[in-house]
């Protein structure tokens, strides 16, 4: 079984700006059959106890009462959700990494941090506590500002790099 060569910042260019000439080429490699997604499913759980560490972190550090607004919640998905768009950028854009660093820190650790599983409990919560706004109001501001900030990241990175590359 061949595995499929990652894209590369030559593949990703976009129309006008040419290839780039810091990105580096991972040569594709033969996976044998037996195992062959071990490697991928190890750093992804190994990132996803690192990103659930610094969740938990951030719970310890910035505690919500309950029925309160979950803040912590807010802002460890909106973090998240920055460091996402300017993750992607660099690993498509700016510069070619390994084939695993994309599951481990992507997938794992940004997937282990962020918890939208609390932020559906807490919307949940919020409604059934009799704070049906309050829990409407939270489910829409943490949509929005999650696409905006992974918006805002993403341009923002590529502004940064394109200035360093003149």
């Amino acid at each position: 079984m061949t595995v499929p060569r990652t894209s590369t910042t030559d593949d990703l260019a976009r129309p006008g700006t040419g290839p780039r000439p810091s990105a580096r080429r991972w040569p594709s490699r033969r996976v044998p059959s037996h195992g062959g997604q071990g490697p991928t499913v190890a750093v992804v759980a190994l990132g996803g106890a690192v990103g659930a560490s610094a969740r938990y972190g951030a719970s310890l550090l910035w505690p919500t009462a309950a029925g309160a607004f979950p803040w912590t919640t807010l802002w460890v998905n909106t973090v998240g959700c920055a460091v996402m768009g300017v993750f992607m950028v660099l690993i498509t854009e700016v510069r070619a990494v390994h084939p695993l660093v994309r599951p481990f820190f992507g997938t794992g650790v940004l997937g282990g941090f962020t918890t939208f599983s609390t932020y559906a409990v807490d919307v949940h919560g919020l409604v059934d506590g009799g704070r049906p706004r309050t829990g409407l109001a939270y489910l829409a501001v943490t949509l929005c500002a999650a696409l905006a900030t992974v918006w805002l990241a993403a341009t923002a990175t590529r502004r940064l790099v394109a200035g360093r590359q003149r």
